[in-house]
């Protein structure tokens, strides 16, 4: 696929985008998930190694392909890894899935609510070695607990700032400012969000494309004026911590928006499974994750 292909599949194609980027501290978690305990690594490149097995294993996994998974985002050491022989990009793309890069480097303390994203140091350099791989985008993550407006306008502006940057290399730019699901004041932080995205995009109508990756709104369908905008080329949705059904039940109902989802796709794979099991699991995850993405509730 060359950049024009994946831009199409990216902005019409049936299917979702995974997430296959847990770094730093949420690795552990992930490989405990998988059936992998802390006593099976002594050093943080031993821990890279498995989790680099996994991701290897879903992506050359028989039902992981173009068909339903369009997108994948990978973590910087898988990015330079390698995957049956191939740079894990390559992998990707020769299975029809449009490689994202993860960018951020992890959140600041919270304050007015919010929490920024830290100094992306290298962030130039990153992105020229994304580009070079075939990667055609990447994702930066921020984290909303409050409706606090001076808060979310200034993690949407310094999303913006960062896409700008992404752009600038050739990439196209997934922000990712995620309102908590638990938080007692997500519904108005859903439309404070909204309209903090709405204004940069009007700023300039006539700019290059984005993506947008939120929460599952409270209101279904709060999102569907982003979902809308020209500038907008899709607009994906996190699990947030959601069980696979109830991720899948909540995504069916926002028009317009797909998955991307991370922990919800991987909950039912374990290290210890035949492949033809590991296979299975992961097809009907797949499937239903799918179906929440393209087949929309009345």
């Amino acid at each position: 696929m060359n950049t024009d292909e994946m831009t199409a599949k990216i902005a019409g194609g049936q299917g979702f985008i995974a997430a296959l980027d847990q770094s730093g501290g949420s690795t552990p978690k992930a490989l405990l998930g998988y059936g992998v305990g802390e006593d099976a690594w002594s050093s943080e490149a031993e821990m890279y190694a498995l989790i680099h097995d996994m991701r290897s294993r879903i992506i050359t996994a028989p039902s992981f392909t173009g068909d339903k998974v369009i997108g994948a985002i990978l973590f910087e050491r898988t990015m330079d890894g390698q995957v049956a022989g191939k740079t894990a990009p390559q992998a990707l793309i020769d299975r029809g899935v449009v490689p994202f890069i993860k960018i951020d480097k992890g959140l600041e303390a919270e304050a007015d609510g919010v929490q920024l994203m830290k100094p992306i140091d290298g962030l130039d350099a990153l992105l020229d070695r994304a580009k070079e791989l075939g990667v055609f985008g990447t994702k930066e993550r921020s984290v909303i607990n409050l409706a606090n407006k001076d808060g979310i306008a200034r993690i949407v502006s310094q999303q913006f700032v960062i896409a700008d940057q992404v752009i600038a290399a050739g990439l196209v730019p997934i922000l990712e400012p995620e309102i908590n699901i638990k938080s007692p004041e997500r519904g108005a932080a859903d439309l404070i969000l909204r309209d903090e995205l709405l204004a940069q995009l009007d700023d300039d109508a006539d700019g290059p494309l984005v993506m947008l990756k939120l929460s599952i709104p409270e209101v279904p369908n709060s999102f569907d004026v982003l979902v809308d905008h020209p500038r907008v080329l899709r607009v994906v949705a996190l699990s947030g911590g959601y069980a696979r059904p109830e991720a899948c039940a909540e995504l069916a109902k926002n028009r317009g928006m797909i998955a991307s989802f991370s922990r919800a796709l991987l909950e039912d794979l374990r290290h210890g499974m035949s492949d033809e099991e590991f296979d299975r699991a992961l097809g009907a995850a797949i499937d239903e994750i799918y179906a929440a993405s393209v087949n929309k509730a009345a």
